[in-house]
């Protein structure tokens, strides 16, 4: 649905500014941009040259500003060229980070004033330290900016990547979807938590129910769970040793919320845990080492506000979409059967809060779209008594951590904001729900939709029940017959949202393993 830039390649605009950061820290470090109108001389590529193993991505591609990633195989120096042109006649060269094993070789690399909607070519090269004509061969990419004014925008988004011991198979190229999600050209990609599994060991075969058998890739840090940072790094290490999701990853930019497994099923922080796997019992010990994995393997932009290290961040991408990243894990509360009668920030917390109502207030995006870690409606049970989730199944006035979501949905409505759409994934299945004042027994709010997608290569489950504080129907869902269906029998799934640059109106269509359409919405945007 993007349409193709329609006048021939150009290079990027002289004051076009590029920044190298290290992941070690969030500020950009000052480099030199190195202007040219044409291709700059290549760089030496030897035999002993450094290596990029895993490589290219983009993300946080918004309004004039973005971020690329790479990891070496040795100290080196990130190099980046960005062209309008697939061929890099023209090119803009700029000096990345220095990588170290203090970030495990990985670096980023922070752009600004990107020109609005265009296709941006990048390749990505390590240059030795003592030898700066010695560098590798280059990691190609693509990228969509931010649309122009009337342009439309394309995304995907779902979640839960190598659970449940399904991980990496060859037979299908990595992950059986990522093929299907590559067919699509989406503008971008958002990945609703759970982007690896720090919980989830994988082993070499696993039977199938037809009597055929899943192969795994194994690596050591995928045999045990996640608890040094090492291991935590290794998930991620892991994962883009699939090659159709490697592919997926280097021709679409993605943006990345975090949820339960980076760091273990259904944690919180001050848990202590009691599952025997463990030797490191504190969560916030292993939390603390799979924050720093996720920021050093994902291509995240230093654009969160928030004090504390949290992922909740804006993305503006066009006239049209405002994407708001919410963190609905690091101020969780234990978990417990939420009924408490009163509100504690149990799942936003206050500072969040406070900033989410104020940016949807600040929004002139014509959507307001709201990932979501966590799906507002579902019962999520974490054994007999305790609740993972938001509902708790009593359909009564908003508890425990419903409270939190109450004060949004009424500042929204009395803000007069009713173009808002919540995606979500987490729970294994794919679906749409409808909420509405006039089903539910809160009714200070006004309708809205959200839709669930996932998984994308995990064990599939569902589908669950629904709370009806809110008044959520099930317009529809696609759910596997038996729990831990494996993803060689399907019910693997994404979403897709579609915005028409020309009218604002914004289509959500649920796709499966194959990306074959199962259920489509048109929404039309309220008058502002």
């Amino acid at each position: 649905m993007t349409p193709a830039p329609a006048h021939p390649p150009a290079p990027l605009p002289r004051r076009t500014l590029l920044r190298g950061a290290g992941l070690s820290g969030l500020a950009a470090g000052g480099t030199a941009l190195l202007a040219g109108r044409s291709a700059a001389a290549p760089l030496l590529v030897r035999r002993d040259r450094p290596v990029l193993p895993l490589g290219v991505q983009s993300g946080d591609i918004g309004r004039g500003s973005g971020v690329l990633w790479a990891k070496a195989d040795r100290p080196a120096r990130l190099v980046a060229e960005i062209s309008r042109d697939p061929s890099f006649r023209r090119v803009r060269r700029v000096r990345g980070p220095v990588v170290t094993p203090d970030t495990d070789l990985t670096g980023r690399i922070v752009l600004g004033d990107l020109p609005d909607g265009v296709d941006l070519h990048y390749r990505i090269r390590a240059v030795d330290l003592h030898d700066h004509r010695a560098a590798s061969e280059a990691a190609v990419g693509r990228l969509r900016t931010a649309p122009g004014r009337g342009q439309d925008v394309r995304f995907l988004w779902s979640g839960d990547i190598a659970g449940q011991g399904w991980g990496v198979n060859p037979a299908y190229g990595g992950f059986r979807i990522a093929d299907a999600m590559r067919a699509r050209r989406p503008d971008f990609f958002l990945c609703s938590g759970d982007n690896v599994y720090a919980d989830g060991p994988v082993q070499a075969s696993v039977p199938l129910p037809d009597g055929s058998t899943w192969q795994n890739l194994v690596i050591p840090e995928k045999t045990k769970v996640a608890e040094t940072l090492d291991e935590f790094r290794g998930q991620y290490r892991y994962n883009l040793m699939a090659d159709n999701w490697r592919a997926f990853l280097a021709e679409t930019s993605q943006v990345s919320q975090w949820d339960d497994h980076e760091v273990t099923n259904n944690w919180y922080p001050g848990e202590i845990l009691a599952d025997p796997r463990y030797t490191e019992k504190r969560v916030d010990v292993l939390a603390a080492r799979a924050r720093r994995a996720f920021h050093e393997y994902l291509p995240v932009a230093p654009i969160s506000p928030d004090p504390e290290g949290r992922v909740y961040r804006v993305i503006r991408f066009g006239e049209h979409v405002d994407l708001f990243v919410l963190d609905m894990r690091t101020h969780k509360d234990p978990n417990t059967g939420d009924r408490e009668p009163a509100g504690d920030g149990g799942v936003l917390g206050e500072v969040q809060t406070r900033w989410l109502i104020r940016e949807l207030e600040r929004s002139r995006a014509t959507w307001k779209v709201i990932a979501a870690d966590l799906p507002l409606g579902l019962v999520v049970p974490d054994g007999a008594t305790a609740q993972e989730g938001i509902a708790q199944g009593d359909p009564g006035a908003p508890l425990g951590r419903e409270i939190d979501i109450a004060r949004v949905l009424t500042a929204l409505s009395r803000a007069g904001i009713r173009n808002h759409v919540w995606l979500t994934a987490d729970v294994h299945y794919t679906a749409a729900h409808h909420y509405s004042p006039d089903r539910a027994t809160y009714q200070d709010f006004d309708p809205f939709w959200e839709f669930v997608s996932g998984p994308l290569n995990a064990g599939a489950f569902g589908p669950n029940a629904l709370d009806g504080t809110f008044g959520p129907v099930a317009d529809f869902v696609a759910a596997p017959p038996a729990a831990n269906t494996s993803p060689a029998q399907g019910f693997q799934f994404f979403g897709e949202v579609e915005v028409e640059g020309r009218t604002g109106r914004l289509t959500v269509t649920l796709r499966d393993v194959a990306g074959a359409a199962l259920y489509t919405r048109t929404l039309d945007p309220a008058a502002r």
